[in-house]
């Protein structure tokens, strides 16, 4: 199949040029929905009017959501703000500032900037909301009672327009607010959510079905784009293709849709800091969203209709092209017949109970199969996703849940094993976190299932790839997520592994597993919150290498024990990091755990000093203040000022001011931590070292707040150095 050109230009078949083909094609009969969808319902979406009276195409409308004050005295729409802030940004501050009409009952609002004073507190929080007119308090309790009575509304708060490179903010006005409120949507997706899922928890609110959790503009203008579908189908044709090459456009373009519903619903997130739109599967779940931002399609900016479908066109077009053809099935992993003749495997297996991912992938299933059902009757048969044999503990839906998973997991892994080539290894992507859950009278973990089940089903591990798998931005910037998957590679164990005691694998793991870290620290730079993941590759190495493990009263060590080691093992790794750093950086770390960035008396700091061997005043105004017989480290924050930067630098110092540029609002970036790595050349180890450390103190404190800044600062760590490694960053310090 060749490709049309040009919108209105003479159709012309060129040669196939791979995948890239077909991502134009995308792209052609993407443009054409948009054009089409844009006269349809253009004028919903009407330009905003700035103060100087000219228009600007709209990126975003924010809305609240609101419920009647219980006060009868009162009695108006409570709006519920987790946030009165807009934007952030420097020179560009941003609020809204809520006007109360009494007599009318009725709360406006006003776009504020930087100038005109502080944004007010948030009106609801896990504890409840607070009427912004008359202060009564409300529990979440008769929150949610409002919510399940359909006594839950939405209100705008503010536009979000274009600007010359920054966005602009203006008052809600009253074309906006009937423009919005006039769309008539012609279907709605159908199927109720589940009654009770981890990952799902709008339905105590009253969302108790799919199309609730759009307003009924984002249900206009998805149901819009998908009508066009059927005529591109019958457009592809005319165009000279076949049936099978307009069904695949139109799979593609589907996906689009549904891209497009997870960017333009009414639980998606307005990122302040970055000023744009997270969509609602920013985490794998669907908490509640007190106010939240609704795109408008057809903008050039966050969540627009193009750049959705760039989305997907970009991937389309890196598709390898000389390579065999690809089938997919749909199949029960414990009972698939279609692994064998020594597959390659690679998989990304469920996580014990983290995501329940039958049930929030009805959300997108709502809006394919309408669009798919003719195309793929077999994959979208049922009305909603199957989900009875899904591998999940989920406590919902089947009894006796974890016993079930690890049965299915077993079964699953020991097919793989049987199955799986013995060229190749088997790999086996895993992300969940460690983390102790009581259940049944036991604690259990995602990861003691997972490797007692690789165990059992005679595997053993020979590796671990720790890949960047996740993006830890937007809504999850500053928090103490894990960024990558940890590869474990594996291997069938052979039949004639020997057995090991407990104390031989003991030894084994105190002499390979501290090498091991050096390499993931040093070579891989994996982030230090993914440390303890990554690190149980190794140590697993070790113990699974073994036909078994005993006690010398022969009962076998228990996957939980070895677990237990390799963190012991890997918290004396971490105690030993200090010992290689500099002098002052060591006083400034012992002097933090005493003190943080408290006052502590002078003598005390005099006589740590004194036993690392430094003088305090050498580091007078570089990483602390002494003054009035009072020591004060000073805090990320004062780093600002990066211009004084020598080759006398601490790892603390350094690492304080790489940490500043990367997380706080005026740092420079990557740039900045480049300019404060290149006067550390030659130390650079060591900079990194003290931020893994930092971030260990952190974390053991529950800090994930601080935590996360350090940790942000490994895991850009390959491209600060890529940024030193630049042209322009040479040129710049050998000036």
């Amino acid at each position: 199949m060749g490709m049309t050109v040009g919108k209105g230009k003479k159709k012309q078949r060129l040669p196939w040029r791979g995948t890239s083909g077909l991502a134009d094609d995308i792209r052609y009969y993407g443009a054409w929905m948009r054009e089409e969808a844009f006269k349809k319902i253009g004028h919903l979406y009407p330009k905003a009017k700035l103060p100087d009276g000219s228009d600007a195409t709209v990126i975003a409308w924010l809305w609240a959501r609101t419920i009647p004050c219980p006060n009868p005295a009162c009695g108006i729409q409570m709006p519920l703000l987790k946030t009165f802030q807009l934007s952030k940004k420097r020179n560009n501050e941003h609020w809204i500032k809520p006007v109360v009409d009494y007599e009318a009952k009725r709360v406006s609002f006003e776009v504020q900037n930087h100038g005109d004073g502080v944004p007010q507190d948030a009106t609801v929080n896990r504890h409840g909301a607070v009427c912004i007119a008359c202060n009564t308090a409300v529990r979440l309790a008769d929150v949610r009672e409002q919510g399940r009575a359909g006594n839950m509304g939405e209100q705008m708060t503010a536009i979000v327009a274009e600007g010359d490179r920054k966005r602009l903010y203006v008052s809600p006005t009253n074309e906006h607010i009937q423009a919005a409120i006039s769309a008539e949507p012609t279907w709605r997706p159908t199927g109720n959510l589940p009654d009770q899922a981890r990952s799902i928890s709008v339905q105590i609110y009253g969302f108790t079905q799919w199309h609730q959790l759009f307003t009924t503009r984002q249900l206009t203008a998805l149901t819009t784009f998908g009508d066009f579908l059927a005529e591109v189908s019958e457009l592809v044709i005319k165009d000279g293709a076949d049936k099978e090459y307009a069904n695949t456009v139109c799979t593609y373009l589907a996906l689009a849709i549904g891209r497009n519903a997870n960017g333009g619903c009414s639980f998606t997130v307005w990122n302040g800091p970055g000023e744009k739109i997270e969509g609602i599967f920013s985490r794998q779940a669907i908490p509640m969203a007190w106010d939240f931002p609704e795109a408008n399609p057809f903008s050039a900016s966050t969540k627009n209709w193009t750049d959705l479908l760039e989305g997907v066109t970009r991937v389309i077009e890196r598709f390898p092209i000389n390579t065999n053809s690809g089938k997919a099935y749909q199949a029960d992993a414990a009972t698939t017949i279609h692994a064998k003749d020594g597959a390659v495997i690679v998989t990304d297996p469920p996580y014990y109970s983290n995501i329940h991912y039958a049930d929030s992938s009805d959300f997108f299933y709502a809006w394919l199969r309408p669009l798919l059902r003719d195309t793929y009757p077999d994959l979208f048969a049922s009305i909603l996703t199957p989900k009875q044999e899904e591998m999940i503990e989920n406590r919902f839906r089947f009894e006796n849940p974890g016993q079930r998973f690890e049965e299915l997991l077993g079964k699953t892994l020991k097919r793989i094993q049987e199955r799986c080539s013995d060229e190749f290894p088997s790999s086996i992507f895993y992300a969940y976190k460690q983390q102790e859950e009581e259940r049944e009278g036991r604690a259990s973990t995602g990861w003691e299932m997972m490797l007692s089940a690789l165990v059992n089903a005679g595997f053993q591990i020979v590796g671990t790839w720790p890949m960047r798998t996740e993006r830890p931005t937007g809504v999850k910037k500053g928090i103490n997520v894990l960024a990558s998957s940890v590869v474990l590679v594996c291997r069938p164990r052979p039949d004639d592994a020997s057995p090991a005691t407990r104390r031989e694998f003991l030894d084994a793991l105190k002499v390979e597993l501290p090498v091991a870290l050096d390499q993931l620290t040093r070579e891989g730079h994996i982030a230090p919150t993914d440390l303890a993941q990554a690190a149980i590759g190794p140590g697993m190495q070790i113990y699974s290498r073994h036909s078994r493990v005993t006690r010398t009263s022969g009962e076998p060590v228990p996957i939980r024990e070895a677990l237990a080691e390799i963190n012991r093992v890997i918290a004396h790794y971490h105690d030993h990091q200090e010992g290689v750093l500099d002098s002052e950086s060591r006083f400034c770390f012992d002097w933090f755990k005493q003190h943080g960035y408290a006052a502590g008396r002078y003598g005390e700091a005099e006589t740590l000093a004194r036993a690392k061997d430094i003088v305090i005043s050498n580091l007078q105004g570089s990483v602390l203040t002494a003054e009035g017989g009072q020591v004060r480290l000073l805090p990320i924050e004062a780093f600002e000022d990066s211009e004084q930067l020598s080759d006398g630098m601490t790892a603390w110092e350094a690492c304080f001011r790489m940490a500043y540029h990367l997380s706080f609002e005026y740092g420079r970036g990557i740039e900045g931590a480049a300019d404060v790595g290149e006067a550390m050349r030659g130390k650079l180890n060591s900079v990194e070292r003290m931020a893994r450390i930092l971030y260990n103190y952190y974390d053991s404190k529950g800090d994930a707040e601080n935590a996360v800044i350090f940790n942000d600062l490994v895991s850009e760590w390959r491209d600060i150095e890529m940024k030193m490694a630049s042209p322009k960053q040479r040129d710049l310090f050998s000036s």
